[in-house]
């Protein structure tokens, strides 16, 4: 117990020491700070000896490698990076991983406590403390996951009309960069904030087909790879507009085509619980005759 108590007493020095720190009143201005103002903010640091931002530093290249190594371990195929982009993360892959790290280790923490407290039986205690940590760690990774693949469906869901709105304009005389920003501008989703930033690369150098390329490979959807391919003929073919609408129209029909599959396999599902609860009283009923008849039978 008084381990326990030590233990206690030392993380919440630690973590009021950390509170305290952001308080002007407590913490001592040291001259770096007091000349901050007269210095650009791209040349000022902050150098805490002990604040959350020095805290922060120190871990997160630990976090980093840590967080790389388990999801090499679990079997991760896509990059936290990737994921991250995909879905207009404000996050990076080092303050994510930082953010796992902290989950995992606080609910560690939190663990030990209570199976020192529950007195648990040894092997009890062990698995609760390598599982709570290890659960936590896999959960987060499985909500970047779920957001990344729900990114995706909805490119897939909206590609169909925003590739009829591009085919309209282009075949309205509309240059590729002018319909590509009319698009992002009078259209909201998922697939307008990815044009957005396809605009964005635009203005920072880079070609309209490179942007649509490298968004293209961002969202990792088949059907974009098809429309970005065809856009790349835009300076090439003068029916650019026509292959566009056929391309939508053959989009709405891949469409049709999956939602069909997805109501017949529902209304298979529907079945399965009506089955069960026919089967078994069924089974149930003729089985008392069934053991009846061997009775007889045995006797």
């Amino acid at each position: 117990m008084a381990r326990l108590f030590f233990g206690c007493a030392v993380t919440g020095f630690i973590g009021l020491t950390l509170l305290l720190s952001e308080l002007r009143w407590f913490k001592r201005v040291n001259l770096t700070e007091r000349l901050a103002m007269y210095v650009s903010r791209s040349q000022h640091t902050h150098g805490h000896r002990l604040s959350v931002e020095s805290f922060r530093d120190v871990l997160a290249p630990l976090a980093h490698a840590i967080g790389e190594h388990l999801s090499q371990i679990l079997r991760v195929g896509e990059e936290l990076r990737k994921r991250l982009e995909r879905v207009h993360s404000p996050m990076d892959v080092t303050g994510f991983r930082v953010k796992q790290v902290g989950w995992a280790t606080t609910l560690l923490g939190v663990a030990v406590v209570v199976g020192l407290i529950a007195d648990l039986p040894a092997i009890f205690s062990i698995g609760i403390v390598v599982a709570v940590p290890a659960l936590t760690f896999m959960l987060l990774e499985q909500q970047t996951i779920s957001a990344s693949k729900r990114w995706q469906k909805q490119i897939e869901a909206e590609l169909p009309l925003i590739t009829e709105q591009l085919g309209m304009l282009l075949t309205a005389g509309w240059s590729l960069r002018a319909a590509l920003l009319r698009v992002s501008e009078r259209s909201n989703g998922t697939c307008a904030r990815d044009l957005e930033r396809v605009m964005a690369r635009v203005h920072q150098g880079l070609s309209e087909m490179e942007a649509l390329k490298e968004w293209a490979k961002q969202a990792d959807v088949d059907l974009l790879y098809r429309l970005v391919s065809l856009l790349s003929l835009n300076s090439q073919a003068s029916d650019i507009g026509r292959l566009i609408n056929e391309e939508a129209r053959s989009m709405r029909k891949e469409a049709q085509r999956e939602l069909i599959e997805t109501i017949e396999k529902r209304t298979q599902q529907v079945w399965i619980p009506v089955t069960a609860a026919t089967l078994v009283p069924g089974v149930m009923l003729m089985g008392v005759p069934f053991i009846d008849a061997v009775r007889i039978f045995t006797s």
